[in-house]
């Protein structure tokens, strides 16, 4: 038997389907490319591009380099993710 519908996503890939949406954004408001980012994160390019994907969870301490660099609050990145 097929499925008519795909299966709904959890809370947590919404979650991260968000963030992930919201770290790309923030780069490209920032104006700065992926490896830019990187540079300044002293990370690989492959690093942000997997996190701006969501290939990668990222931890708290992570998210706040991530604010850092792009001078944003790290709520705006946390916003809408109940």
């Amino acid at each position: 038997m097929q499925l008519l519908h795909k299966p709904k996503m959890s809370k947590s890939k919404d979650r991260q389907k968000a963030l992930s949406e919201k770290l790309k954004l923030a780069r490209e408001n920032a104006g700065m490319t992926q490896a830019e980012a990187a540079r300044l994160l002293k990370k690989p390019q492959w690093f942000v591009s997997r996190c701006e994907n969501g290939q990668r969870k990222i931890d708290v301490t992570e998210l706040m380099a991530f604010a850092e660099i792009y001078h944003i609050d790290l709520s705006r990145f946390l916003g809408e993710l109940r």
